[in-house]
């Protein structure tokens, strides 16, 4: 198989994505240290978009892309993130509160629970967005998708660079638009809704890529991919949650719920309907598979074997008091069963620890990797 035809899928979630720079760290000790990244077409969605673009950028070398990730997530401060600090946490509640007592029509700025303004500072500093084009030049990279969310139309759309023969694409609630990828789709891509702002591009709305994504596999596919890796954050042992049935959950488990909802549940339902499609193709003769556009797509998941919710339930006390207070409003509490934490919890420590069980998790699964990657 062309080495073209092999796709990287990384999803959304928030400080989970350190996993999968865990397991990115595992597929590079498989390959020599000047070699180009495994897998030509990458694909992201939310944080995992500011992973996907990072190994974009550094697509000639997976060695070094995959250090310069480890490295930022590895010191990562929940402050490189969002505004920490109790004033400013509450003065920016405050100025989005008195703005809603003006007309819609002076409303000029987007209102979120937090800001997120440092990631953008962080993205500014850490990515070179020329390096992409370069790299689709030189045969390093085919193509990278950014997924987002359209406010405006409620479309999923695929903000793509590529190879100049891959063309746009429609299908029934999302696009693939060809672009020049930077900062802003970034943003958008990850800008979890109502916690995060609204990003404009340009005349209209976006926010984290999961929200209206119904088919998460479309894009690399489009992107002419037949073999896909999905480095995902689904946790083990989800139905544990809303056992207590004496009290009724909290804001945050069903905040928490809903994150959980969006990042994964799409993506499993992705793959099943994949997977009936092979299924299908597998019972045609050659002349009928000829009188469709319809090919077989191969995918492999891999998934944490650890629970993150416990994890950042341990790590608790990292959290910038201002935002503990802010999340205890919410129901987020030490011994909490809310993933939400999980999510937002972006402290070296707990970053750390995510890293080290994606590189156990890899080696663990070394074989496997070797085999679907060709390596």
């Amino acid at each position: 198989m062309e080495r073209n035809q092999f796709a990287l899928l990384l999803s959304g979630g928030g400080a989970r994505a350190a996993y999968q720079v865990g397991v990115l760290k595992a597929i590079a000790t498989f390959l020599p240290r000047n070699h180009s990244i495994p897998f030509p077409v990458i694909c992201g969605n939310s944080a995992g978009a500011l992973n996907a673009t990072s190994l974009a950028c550094y697509a000639s070398c997976y060695h070094l892309g995959v250090r310069k990730l480890d490295w930022i997530w590895r010191n990562f401060r929940t402050d490189q993130v969002y505004q920490t600090q109790m004033g400013d946490v509450l003065g920016y509640l405050v100025k989005h509160g008195l703005r809603r007592l003006q007309s819609d029509q002076v409303q000029n700025s987007p209102s979120s629970l937090l800001n997120n303004q440092p990631l953008r500072q962080l993205l500014r500093k850490t990515l070179n967005f020329h390096r992409i084009d370069r790299n689709i030049l030189s045969g390093h990279l085919r193509a990278i998708s950014i997924m987002g969310s359209n406010y405006s139309n409620h479309e999923s759309i695929s903000f793509y660079q590529s190879h100049k023969d891959i063309q746009p694409w429609v299908r029934q609630k999302r696009r693939g638009v060809r672009t020049i990828i930077n900062i802003e789709h970034l943003m958008a891509s990850s800008a979890i809704p109502v916690v995060f702002p609204t990003v404009k591009i340009g005349d209209e709305f976006y926010g984290d890529g999961s929200v209206h994504q119904l088919s998460p596999l479309s894009a690399p596919i489009h992107l002419g991919a037949e073999k896909i890796l999905v480095i995902g954050v689904e946790q083990p042992n989800k139905s544990n949650q809303f056992k207590n049935t004496d009290r009724y959950p909290s804001t945050a488990a069903v905040a928490g719920h809903l994150l959980d909802t969006i990042f994964s549940d799409t993506l499993s339902s992705d793959i099943e309907r994949m997977e009936r499609i092979n299924d299908t193709l597998d019972l045609l003769t050659a002349r009928q598979k000829a009188k469709t556009d319809l090919k077989p797509i191969e995918c492999m998941v891999v998934n944490p074997s650890r629970n993150f919710t416990e994890l950042a339930n341990e790590h608790y006390y990292l959290l910038p008091a201002g935002i503990r207070a802010y999340l205890k409003v919410l129901g987020v509490k030490p011994d909490s069963e809310s993933s939400l934490l999980s999510y937002l919890l972006f402290e070296k420590e707990f970053c750390q620890q995510l890293i080290d069980i994606g590189y156990q998790d890899g080696l663990d699964r070394q074989e496997e990797l070797r085999s679907f990657l060709e390596i």
